[in-house]
């Protein structure tokens, strides 16, 4: 061949001849680009693109709410706290320890859990607010440890602190109350720890309503023994109207309610020698409402207001509706609100256990019989 042959020529003539039919890459500057074994990726966007829009808010579980409670679905419950507003409280629950903030119309929210042992019939017994709560924020507990009974001071992300320790612990008999007689006093009531004994020993914390006054964690005051021969604490409650302090408690022989003057004058004001489990209580003006647990009633016991003797056998406020109840609290609306034990007396109900209304269509603390029907 005569004449020269340009590179670009012969290369075609190569691909022809040798590939046949194949087909070849041109390898030209013009053409081609750079070779490279990383991916190629199209450009992002210039701008972050929105956020996705916010998930809708968990439904109320209307499955727990039973027709009329506060709320259900809790577990056994103790200690009751109604807040100012009449439509939401704290509740205390026995077995696990967790206190909850439970409403109407809200999903309740576990505010803290203090550790326990719940053997027996111990575990978390009670709560109360420091009277200067709106400022310190601070609750106190009635608890079970393995090794005894004891007062704790708690607040909201802080580990519970010890106020009064080793009063005695028993297979059974560990119920107790706490509550605050005036802005410096805590009273406790504790259990006999199964063994009456302890309960007339003036030298055991068993049995006995103990009073502590600014209660503390350091250099606590000597404690003040207020009653002794107490078995197993039901619950305490005040009469606004006089400063009186009821207990109630049961013993071997009966269960019973008890009153504590302003002067510090004891009365027996009610026995049940039938023992039907006396718990928690609410007074005001004379009267005084009782929680039997183990008959599902609550009881009006009347006492005239110028001697203080009981006017007639109890009233029954409430039968069977929703079942066994142990706390029992006076809200700030006149209203009082109870908390059910179903689930520890073995008689579960569906949406066990709640928070519930004594007087669900109004009316207040029933002052006189027409308030009961």
């Amino acid at each position: 061949m005569s004449e020269r042959v340009s590179s670009g020529a012969l290369v075609a003539l190569l691909c022809a001849t040798v590939l046949a039919g194949a087909g070849c890459a041109r390898f030209d500057s013009a053409q081609s680009q750079p070779f490279t074994t990383e991916p190629q990726l199209a450009p992002g966007p210039k701008t972050t693109p929105p956020p996705p829009p916010p998930l809708p808010a968990k439904p109320f579980p209307k499955e727990c709410p039973a027709p009329g409670v506060m709320q259900g679905c809790l577990g056994s419950t103790s200690g009751l706290i109604m807040l100012p507003d009449s439509q939401s409280a704290l509740v205390a629950e026995r077995l696990t320890g967790v206190i909850k903030r439970v409403a109407v119309r809200a999903e309740p929210v576990e505010k803290m859990s203090i550790p326990v042992d719940p053997s027996g019939d111990g575990g978390l017994m009670d709560i109360v607010l420091s009277p200067t709560y709106a400022q310190d924020r601070l609750m106190y507990a009635y608890i079970s440890t393995p090794t005894d009974n004891r007062v704790v001071r708690v607040a909201e992300g802080d580990p519970p602190k010890p106020i009064l320790t080793g009063i005695p612990k028993g297979a059974t008999g560990n119920t107790g109350s706490l509550i605050f007689t005036s802005p410096t006093t805590l009273v406790v009531q504790t259990g006999d720890a199964g063994d009456p004994a302890q309960a007339s020993d003036p030298g055991s914390l068993a049995g006995k309503l103990l009073r502590i006054e600014q209660p503390t964690t350091v250099n606590q005051a000597p404690l003040t023994t207020a009653l002794s021969g107490l078995g197993p604490g039901g619950g305490m409650c005040i009469d606004p109207s006089d400063e009186s302090l009821y207990v109630t408690d049961r013993t071997p022989t009966a269960d019973r309610l008890q009153r504590i003057t302003k002067d510090s004058t004891v009365s027996t004001v009610w026995t049940w020698p039938d023992r039907p489990g006396v718990a928690g209580c609410a007074a005001l003006d004379g009267t005084v409402l009782v929680n039997l647990v183990d008959t599902k009633q609550t009881v009006a016991v009347r006492m005239a207001p110028e001697t203080g003797a009981v006017t007639g056998d109890p009233e029954v406020v409430r039968q069977d509706n929703h079942g066994h109840a142990w706390a029992l609290q006076t809200s700030a609306d006149g209203n009082v609100w109870g908390a059910t034990v179903n689930k520890t007396t073995g008689d579960a109900m569906n949406l066990d256990d709640v928070v519930f209304p004594l007087f669900p269509n109004g009316g207040g603390f029933p002052r006189s019989n027409n308030d009961l029907t």
